[in-house]
This record gives structure tokens, C-alpha cells and sequence, in this order.
């Protein structure tokens, strides 16, 4: 699939700790797949991952590598990712996994539905997306999660915590980035929200989710809990907001 020109400059960032045994091969998939740069967003890894992507930034000037003091969460290497592509000018800034569950030869689909849209989230709950790898818990937990988002929250999103996903730089400056503290599942719910309430236009397309075959996943408790409490307590403001009350509780 073609990507039509009026996209504009694709940036792909791909946040890294300890993916060096991933990270050629991902890179290497996508500018294999779409016209798009990318930049590596590695925190400080002691696998050496970030000396690896230096090399692969040396031979390809399509490659960029942002190193990071330490490790500091996948929100706020999102954040560092969209800042550098932002200031350098990006019409499209991707977010995509290091570790292959985010299939690069599908980022054109996603690119092609920014014709209408300021999000394209590839979502793996709408008609035609697939885990094929998971278990029947893990499925009715992400499903059960996003069901909980999307009831308490009011999203018309079928998959707000998806990590594969597609902005116009325009949305990011737009939703206002400066006060994100979430990550991990929680951050891609944060994100969502501000877009939709932004009245700016989501679209969800269809994708393959895949899990890991190489390296530790980096989800944890704490990523998941903190993801439940502050969706709760944006569910609670929004509930109070729409009978009068305009706190934000934080």
C-alpha cells in the first residue's frame, strides 16, 4: 500500500530500554515500509541498545538516536520524541514498539487514514484487528480495560489504550503536552482523551498485534494500576463536569 504524498514528513519514534536485540531488525522493517524517518528514543540502556542505534544513525541518515540521562517511563519518551520531531519540523509523528508488536508493513494503512483524520490508532478491537498470540484472560483484560474507558470516559474509541498510532503534528500542539504525567497504558488513554476533547478527529483502523518473541516486556502492576486509578478519576471529573461541577481532580 501506497502512502498518499499529501502526508507529508513521517517521523516513527520507537522508545528503547535494553532492545538490543531488536532494535536493527525493527528499524530495518520500517524504512523498509513506509517513506518515513526514525528516531530511536533509547534511556540509557545497558545492553548497549543506544550504541547500536548510534551506529545504525551513522550509516543511515534516515535514522535519528535521542539518548536519555536514565530510565525514565515510555510517556515521557513519547514526549522527548514528539518535542524533537515537532521542533525539526515532522508533518506525522508514529508511535511504535520496539520489540515487533507493532508489524511496520502495516504503518501505510495508518498513514493513508491521516487523510481524514489528526489520530489514526491501529487498533486490535475493531473489525478485522487480530491478537493471534494471546490467551483468552489476557484478551477479555484488554477488552474488559477498554470497555471500562471507553463507558466511563465517554470515548468513541474502540482501543484507547493501543500503543500503534499515527498524529498529525498539528493535534500534538494542539492538545497541550506540557502538563502529560502519565505512561504506559495510561498515557495512550491520556492522550486520546485530550485529542476528543480537542474536537479533533480519531479514526481507528484495523491491526495485528503481536507479542514479543525477544526480550523482556517492560509492563508491570504499577503501569497497569496507575492506569486504572487515574482513568477512574478522569471518569469521576467527567461524570461530575456534565452535571455542572468543573473541577479536575488530579
Amino acid at each position: 500500500m501506497s502512502v498518499p504524498p499529501e502526508t507529508g514528513r513521517v517521523l516513527v519514534i520507537i522508545p528503547t530500554y535494553n532492545e538490543r536485540e531488536n532494535i536493527e531488525r525493527i528499524v530495518g522493517r520500517v524504512l523498509a515500509s513506509a517513506p518515513a524517518d526514525v528516531l530511536v528514543v533509547d534511556d540509557a540502556s545497558p545492553d548497549g541498545t543506544g550504541l547500536l542505534a548510534d551506529a545504525m544513525a551513522a550509516r543511515d541518515r534516515r535514522v535519528q538516536v535521542l539518548h536519555r540521562a536514565g530510565k525514565d517511563g515510555l510517556g515521557s519518551a513519547y514526549l522527548a520524541g514528539f518535542g524533537r520531531g515537532i521542533q525539526q519540523g515532522y508533518d506525522v509523528l508514529v508511535e511504535m514498539d520496539a520489540d515487533g508488536s507493532h508489524r511496520p508493513e502495516e504503518l501505510p494503512r495508518l498513514l493513508t487514514a491521516l487523510t481524514g483524520a489528526d489520530l489514526v490508532i491501529g487498533s486490535r478491537w475493531v473489525r478485522g484487528g487480530r491478537v493471534p498470540d494471546w490467551p483468552l484472560r489476557r484478551r477479555l483484560l484488554s477488552r474488559g480495560g477498554n470497555l471500562y474507558t471507553r463507558l466511563l470516559l465517554g470515548l468513541p474509541v474502540q482501543d484507547a489504550t493501543g500503543g500503534y498510532r499515527a498524529y498529525r503534528a498539528t493535534a500534538l500542539e494542539k492538545i497541550g503536552l506540557d502538563d502529560v504525567q502519565s505512561q504506559g497504558y495510561c498515557f495512550q488513554v491520556d492522550l486520546t482523551l485530550r485529542t476528543v476533547r480537542a474536537g479533533l478527529q480519531v479514526t481507528e483502523v484495523p491491526i495485528e498485534f503481536a507479542d514479543r518473541v525477544r526480550g523482556e516486556s517492560k509492563m508491570s502492576r504499577a503501569i497497569v494500576l496507575e492506569a486504572l486509578g487515574r482513568v477512574t478519576r478522569w471518569g469521576i471529573s467527567h461524570r461530575l463536569g456534565r452535571l455542572g461541577w468543573r473541577g479536575e481532580p488530579r
